[in-house]
């Protein structure tokens, strides 16, 4: 008899399109814009339309991915626009975030920034960009974490996909697997430090470096954003 094999839960399903989606929207094999047809990606994946059409919903929710009206789903375009706008709220809610754990750093705050950056330089030193963009997410993300502001840990997380989106582009238009090893260094010395004044610095600092490199990328590049675009509703 032959043996017997169980049925794949629902969810591990939805959430394996999902990372097959994302790696595949990341890797740039469906670029900025492209329609999502859920009839060719069920093909594509040879996956049933139902987890197909929750992996999209998820998708949507993390930014990777909208709905445009009258015209269907598709990978979300990079806009100049966009840039500015993320970059600038990335500013202020960073800032507040720190604010929030700011008399609250102890030495298990700093270890795991610390570690979490060590996580990012070995995902940048094994050449996996797509590695490197998640650890990079996951390293600004300790500061919303530890706020414990439901709300603003709402507004990191719509914003996730697009950084995603961006980044992974910026990667691949410089041949690069990541950020430079050394990006975060002053961000993390102002981070352990005491003054909050030169870590509000660091961070608007930091985030006009990221906001004009990425920029320039864009407007090199007329296929994905010669000049901002229309805005899409997710």
């Amino acid at each position: 008899m032959g043996a017997h094999l169980e049925r794949v839960p629902k969810a591990t399903l939805r959430a394996h399109i999902v990372e097959r989606l994302r790696l595949a929207i990341l890797a740039g094999d469906i670029p900025p814009g492209a329609p999502l047809v859920e009839t060719a990606l069920s093909e594509r994946f040879d996956v049933s339309r139902g987890p197909l059409r929750e992996a999209l919903r998820q998708l949507i929710e993390e930014g990777l991915v909208v709905t445009v009206p009258y015209t269907g789903t598709r990978v979300a375009e990079l806009s100049v626009e966009d840039v500015q706008e993320i970059y600038s709220l990335r500013t202020v809610l960073e800032t507040f975030a720190f604010e929030q754990v700011w008399p609250r750093r102890d030495d298990r705050f700093r270890a795991e920034l610390r570690r979490r950056n060590e996580a990012l330089i070995a995902t940048i030193d094994a050449g996996d960009d797509r590695a490197s963009i998640l650890t990079e997410l996951e390293f600004h993300g300790l500061v919303y974490e530890a706020s414990g502001h439901r709300l603003l840990q709402r507004a990191w997380h719509g914003l996730r996909g697009r950084l995603q989106l961006y980044w992974a582009a910026h990667h691949r238009a410089h041949g690069r697997r990541g950020p430079k090893r050394d990006s975060h260094d002053s961000y993390i010395k102002a981070a352990f430090g005491t003054d909050f004044e030169a870590m509000k610095a660091e961070i608007a600092d930091h985030m006009r470096r990221g906001m004009e490199t990425t920029e320039k990328f864009l407007r090199t590049r007329p296929d994905l954003s010669g000049k901002p675009k229309r805005r899409a509703n997710s």
